[in-house]
């Protein structure tokens, strides 16, 4: 019993000393904590809250657009139409793709029909793989991808956030890419109905450039 009291008592000790130590570093004098206090508070009231803080808890290592404004496209023919016609009028409208791109060489594009404003909800997805990526699919996968060497000019994709010679520079590296687009809601819908459906792009009837 005794060397079980003893350790026992050295524990308490050892405690006790942590537990002094703790306290003797972290109290800062008034005059010091007032001040940290004050400028905390100018620093609450100058900054404003841009995200719900139940819902986003980590906001601030996951910012409210998580990198999808790497590269924002703008293309026709990427809704599926109502009527199989090229007079339909989801075939010309604009769906917006904000894309992240990733180190492995693909992207992921949230899609919107009126921009990623605060309040505006994605729709559905792009997925863009390269063109070697796309060569390691299976014969069967292959139909759900559309090449964006053909797609970008029968889409009439813009990059609205480039100027001409970026746009120049990024185009040939896109059109050795192919994309696969996912839908999970139709934009006239306010939630989400039915089943998600991969859209075959490429299916599409041609359309003239929108005004």
């Amino acid at each position: 019993m005794k060397p079980r009291l003893l350790l026992a008592m050295t524990l308490i000790s050892l405690a006790t000393g942590c537990a002094s130590t703790g306290i003797n570093t972290v109290i800062a004098p008034p005059a010091v904590e007032a001040e940290h206090n004050h400028s905390h508070a100018i620093s609450s009231a100058v900054e404003p809250k841009r995200y719900n803080e139940t819902l986003n808890p980590h906001q601030t290592e996951h910012p409210n657009v998580m990198g999808f404004n790497d590269l924002h496209i703008q293309a026709i023919r990427h809704l599926k139409p109502d009527v199989f016609s090229a007079d339909d009028p989801k075939l010309h409208a604009i769906v917006h793709h904000h894309c992240k791109a990733y180190d492995d060489g693909t992207l992921v594009c949230l899609m919107f029909s009126n921009g990623m404003k605060d309040q505006d909800k994605p729709m559905g997805f792009e997925y863009i793989i390269t063109t070697a990526q796309y060569n390691t699919l299976p014969a069967k996968e292959k139909h759900y991808w559309h090449y964006h060497k053909t797609e970008v000019g029968r889409a009439c994709a813009t990059f609205p956030d480039l100027s001409k010679a970026e746009a120049e520079k990024i185009l040939p590296a896109i059109h050795e890419t192919y994309g696969k687009v996912v839908y999970f809601q139709k934009p006239e819908d306010k939630f989400p109905l039915g089943e998600p459906y991969v859209m075959i792009v490429q299916d599409m009837p041609d359309v003239k450039e929108a005004k």
